[in-house]
């Protein structure tokens, strides 16, 4: 196998999801076993409902493995660099944190993910 195939299978499956909206067990319900909603994934692993609340509807899909942001404790005016930066959920609550004199950076691995993180800056909370 091509070291490039995981790379493509990997950017196929995160183009759909940002397309559909969908989390990541939205289509595989046995991997995450009942929780398959991206705020229980979420909820298990380290964001508390007031996170969740601050961010737009559909920039929370489910993807992440913890809550980066929360154990940061950034401060105002700093910059943030997020890799993988999906729909953009750290990201916007980092912006909460840092304040218009801070900056965040999100960078990702698909285009499709970029431009629903863009969306949902505009309609961020």
């Amino acid at each position: 196998m091509s070291k490039d195939i995981p790379a493509k299978v990997v950017r196929g499956v995160y183009s759909r999801l940002a397309k559909g909206g969908e989390g990541c067990c939205a289509s595989c319900v046995p991997c995450c076993g009942s929780a398959h909603l991206p705020t229980d994934i979420s909820g298990k692993t380290g964001y508390i409902d007031a996170d969740l609340g601050s961010v737009p509807e559909g920039s929370n899909l489910g993807l992440g493995c913890g809550n980066p942001v929360a154990a940061a404790s950034l401060k105002e005016g700093e910059v943030v660099l997020d890799l993988g930066s999906g729909a953009g959920p750290d990201c916007l609550l980092a912006a909460q944190d840092v304040g218009t004199g801070g900056k965040v950076i999100g960078v990702d691995m698909t285009a499709e993910m970029v431009e629903r993180a863009r969306e949902c800056k505009e309609r961020r909370v």
